[in-house]
């Protein structure tokens, strides 16, 4: 990951500037009253904001999301892993002859056995399931969207593949 560097704007909010891989400059300005403002800057001259974004916080909170992948993940990407510090959140598709297809959250146990959650399904005809109860039943083809400390999600996967720990 590339270095953010973090400036306290005192009276306004906090300041963010990343300079990507890309060789692109963005600089998001996330106000004390929650508005946030997202510059960009033209690469020749890294001092000219050649646009810029403001969002309130309903809006950067959805933006956000986006940008995490929580709407839409990018079909290349097979699992990804975000880190809140000992948190992940990880896609987990389950495929044919995973043991725990068939089985539903409690039948399986996932959060008493793993200490892993799964906050959402989206299945096979792409209906999604937000915060799914013990009773929902896991099916091939459907993608659970896991969180918990990395180990956790781990076994939550393994449980869900073998049907057991």
């Amino acid at each position: 990951m590339h270095m953010i560097r973090e400036t306290d704007l005192p009276g306004i909010g906090r300041k963010f500037l990343i300079n990507t891989r890309s060789g692109d400059k963005l600089v998001i300005v996330v106000h004390d009253d929650g508005r946030r403002e997202m510059h960009h800057f033209d690469n020749d001259d890294p001092d000219d904001s050649i646009s810029m974004v403001t969002l309130d916080d309903a809006e950067a909170r959805c933006v956000s999301g986006i940008l995490g992948g929580m709407t839409y993940v990018p079909k290349a990407l097979e699992s990804v892993d975000l880190a809140f510090d000992e948190m992940v959140i990880d896609w987990f598709k389950v495929e044919q002859g995973a043991l725990g297809s068939g089985r539903t959250i409690s039948e399986l146990g996932i959060r008493k056995r793993t200490g892993a959650s799964i906050i959402a399904i989206v299945k096979r005809d792409h209906t999604k399931i937000i915060n799914p109860g013990p009773e929902q039943t896991l099916s091939v083809g459907a993608t659970l969207v896991i969180v918990g400390e990395r180990e956790h999600v781990k076994a939550c996967k393994r449980l869900i593949q073998n049907g057991s720990l």
